[in-house]
Formats: C-alpha cells, sequence, structure tokens
C-alpha cells in the first residue's frame, strides 16, 4: 500500500504542474484514478481482516451512513 501511495503521490505533484485544466483532468482520469482504485482494493481487504478495535479509522460503509 505503501508503495501505491507513494507513487500515487508523485503522479497527482506531476499532474498538478500542468497547467491545462483539461489535460490536467485526463492524466488525473487515465492515471491516478487507477491508482486510487489499487490502493483502495488493497485497503477493502484490509477492513475485512483487522479488528475493529485496532483499526481506528471509520470503515468506507460506515462513512456511507454518517449523516
Amino acid at each position: 500500500i505503501k508503495e501505491h501511495t507513494d507513487a500515487m503521490i508523485k503522479a497527482r505533484k506531476s499532474a498538478n504542474k500542468i497547467e491545462s485544466e483539461r489535460e490536467k483532468a485526463i492524466v488525473y482520469h487515465d492515471k491516478i484514478v487507477p491508482m486510487l482504485e489499487e490502493i483502495r482494493y488493497h485497503i477493502d481487504k484490509l477492513e475485512l481482516i483487522v479488528d475493529n478495535q485496532i483499526w481506528t479509522l471509520p470503515k468506507y460503509r460506515e462513512l456511507l451512513f454518517i449523516r
């Protein structure tokens, strides 16, 4: 997860230097969103195996129902 997160941060820093909003959006769509999906996949798996008492962050399913 750390390697994926570091790569995504590097890609975002690079994308954020693009002046054209359209080109920046294309890079986010084509490169950064797939990276986020990969990270999310692994985090979702961890949420299922880590006990609630030691998982200090709200889980995705819990965020869905916060008002």
